[in-house]
């Protein structure tokens, strides 16, 4: 006939309880006959409303439609309690992977990168590195401590997030740093082909960065001509090259006292040329293009097989 909760009291330590059983409604020859199928223990609202609707689903061996007249049965909320817990985000890091597939890159890692005993391997580290570069750039210490935790990466790399911490993080960087060039070159044909570039003319300019303390490991740390105002700081040049439509294509570190463009432009070039592959490149900054080309900044052009580094007069 059909099935329904009943609750059965009982007392303990002078408290009443209210337990719940499942009871199941049956003819005999001798008239109808109730029987307990199981007790299901002390339930709240919600679980006294769930295993009704499931009862009531058995009852005809049929399933419910699922747009019926249905009268709703209400539940109770303590909004004030209501929280949302293990939030991660997806839909950036998803994205972020999608693109290194995209490009190449995953494949490129793994062959580039040897694998050893490492517990995890470095084309994971370095992909983690990579996302995170795009949806929030930050700290290998933040990415280590929260974003990564709070991230959906976990899962579509199949890194547990207490394997990630920032050692592993700038183990990786080292493990990425000697194939800086062939990347480089490999990004550029990449992006060339999707995105239909030209590196007829490639521009770059230079900026610095400031370390806080002595820095006396890093025999680049230098003082010199700060952009940021901290001339108490020692500090690295960084010279990045990009093509006419501001596609980054490389980038080299110099010491920091490096004052001017021209006393980098030569050994910027020489690093990075023979992955650019230009007809030919003007060695300008970004600002001021003409004027200082005007002015005698140095410039750099292809005659046969080799590279020629030259001034204007």
């Amino acid at each position: 006939m059909g099935m329904f909760i009943r609750p059965c009291y009982r007392r303990k330590n002078g408290k009443r309880h209210a337990y719940w059983a499942l009871v199941e409604s049956y003819r005999t020859q001798r008239g109808p006959r109730q029987r307990v199928v199981a007790y299901l223990g002390e339930l709240d609202e919600a679980g006294r409303l769930g295993v009704r609707q499931a009862a009531a689903e058995g009852a005809d061996g049929r399933q419910r439609r699922l747009f019926g007249d249905v009268e709703p049965e209400w539940v109770e909320v303590d909004a004030s309690r209501v929280r949302v817990e293990n939030c991660r985000s997806f839909g950036g890091p998803w994205l972020a992977l999608e693109l290194m597939r995209e490009l190449g890159l995953d494949v490129f890692l793994r062959s580039a990168i040897r694998s050893g005993r490492e517990e995890v391997s470095w084309p994971a580290m370095a992909s983690v590195l990579l996302v995170s570069r795009l949806c929030n750039p930050s700290s290998e210490l933040h990415v280590a401590e929260h974003w990564y935790r709070d991230s959906a990466l976990a899962e579509l790399l199949g890194v547990p997030p207490d394997k990630v911490n920032d050692d592993r993080l700038y183990r990786a960087l080292d493990a990425v740093l000697p194939h800086k060039a062939e990347l480089e070159t490999f990004l550029k044909e990449r992006l060339g082909d999707l995105f239909g570039l030209e590196y007829d003319l490639l521009l770059y300019d230079v900026t610095s960065t400031y370390f806080e303390g002595e820095a006396a490991m890093n025999p680049m740390a230098r003082r010199g001509y700060s952009r940021d105002h901290r001339s108490d700081c020692k500090q690295v040049c960084i010279g990045l090259v990009v093509s006419k439509c501001g596609m980054p294509l490389g980038y080299e570190v110099f010491a920091g006292n490096k004052a001017s463009l021209s006393q980098v432009a030569q050994p910027l070039w020489l690093c990075l040329l023979p992955a650019a592959e230009a007809d030919e490149v003007v060695e300008q900054p970004f600002r001021l293009l003409d004027s200082l080309y005007e002015r005698g900044q140095p410039r750099l052009r292809r005659a046969g097989s080799e590279w020629q580094y030259c001034s204007a007069k």
